[in-house]
C-alpha cells in the first residue's frame, strides 16, 4: 500500500479529510497523493505537507493506482466521462458520490474496472470513520486493497450496493446527528451551571465513553443503560422525560426523512 499512488478528485471537505487521514496513518507518503479541485489555493495546507495538488484531473489519474471520486453528485457524470481516456482495468475506482450506484458508474466508464463505492464520514480526518463499502464483484485482491485503505482511517464494513443510501444516512449524516446531540447536551450543561468549554469537554468525553461501551463489549445500548437506571433514580427520570418529549421518535423520523431524500437520488424514477 505504501507505494500505491492515489488520486483524490475533489478536494472539498470530504476529499481533504481523507487526505489528512491518509497522512496521519503514516503509511502513505504525501508524494504519492494527488488532490484536485478548481480553486487550488484552497489546497495550500495540503501542498505545504508535500501533497501534489492541482486542477488537472487527467494528470492526477494518469499515474494513479487508486482513484477516489469525491465530487458533488451533479458533477460526477461529466467528470467521470472526461476520465475514461485514462482509466484502465489496472486502476481501482472508488466513488464517494451519493445517489449514483455501481451500475450507473459502470455504464459511464464502459470498461471492466475494479469499481467500488464507499461512504465514510468526516471523522476520517482523525482516522475514526465508519466507512461502508460496496463493489461490483471485483476480485478479492482489489477488495482487500480497498478495505485496507479505509481501515487505515477507521472501521469498515462491506454491504450490498442497494444499502448504500441507508449507509449514507446512518454513517455519513449520522455523525451530524450525533454532534447535534452533543450540542444539545452542552446547552443543557450550561443551564445547570457549567461553563461552555467545560460542558463541551464533559459531554464529548461522555459520548466517546458510551460509544466504546457498545463497541468493546458488544452489548445492546439498553443493557448499558440498565446499569445506571436505578429505581426512582435521576437517570430514569431524565430518560422518561426525554422520551415523553419525543427523543427517540424524532431521531428515527429524522433518519427516515433523510433516507427518503437520498433514496430519490438513488432511484429518480
Amino acid at each position: 500500500m505504501q507505494n500505491k499512488k492515489i488520486a483524490i478528485i475533489g478536494g472539498g471537505n470530504l476529499g481533504t479529510a481523507i487526505t489528512e487521514g491518509l497522512l496521519q496513518s503514516g503509511e502513505i507518503m504525501a508524494s504519492n497523493l494527488y488532490v484536485t479541485r478548481r480553486r487550488t489555493e484552497l489546497l495550500s495546507r495540503l501542498k505545504s505537507q508535500g501533497v501534489n495538488t492541482g486542477s488537472d484531473n487527467l494528470e492526477a489519474v494518469r499515474e494513479a493506482d487508486i482513484v477516489i471520486l469525491a465530487v458533488k453528485p451533479y458533477q460526477v457524470m461529466e467528470i467521470l466521462k472526461s476520465l475514461t481516456v485514462v482509466l484502465s482495468p489496472e486502476k481501482i475506482l472508488i466513488s464517494l458520490v451519493a445517489g449514483v450506484d455501481l451500475r450507473e458508474l459502470g455504464e459511464i466508464t464502459g470498461k471492466n474496472l475494479p469499481l467500488f463505492r464507499a461512504m465514510p464520514n468526516t471523522a476520517i480526518a482523525l482516522r475514526e470513520s465508519m466507512t461502508l463499502i460496496s463493489t461490483n464483484g471485483s476480485g478479492e485482491e482489489h477488495k482487500q486493497t480497498v478495505i485496507d485503505l479505509f481501515n487505515k482511517m477507521g472501521k469498515t464494513a462491506i454491504i450490498p450496493d442497494e444499502l448504500m443510501a441507508a449507509a449514507t444516512v446512518l454513517a455519513a449524516c449520522g455523525i451530524a446527528y450525533a454532534l447535534r446531540y452533543i450540542r444539545a447536551a452542552m446547552q443543557g450543561g450550561v443551564e445547570i451551571g457549567f461553563g461552555a468549554e467545560l460542558a463541551q469537554f464533559i459531554t464529548a468525553q461522555t459520548v466517546m465513553g458510551a460509544a466504546k461501551l457498545v463497541l468493546e463489549t458488544g452489548n445492546h445500548p439498553e443493557k448499558e443503560i440498565d446499569k445506571v437506571t436505578t429505581p426512582r433514580g435521576i437517570t430514569i427520570t431524565g430518560l422518561n422525560e426525554m422520551e415523553n418529549k419525543g427523543f427517540s421518535a424524532s431521531l428515527i423520523q429524522g433518519l427516515l426523512a433523510s433516507y427518503k431524500k437520498v433514496e430519490k437520488l438513488e432511484n429518480p424514477g
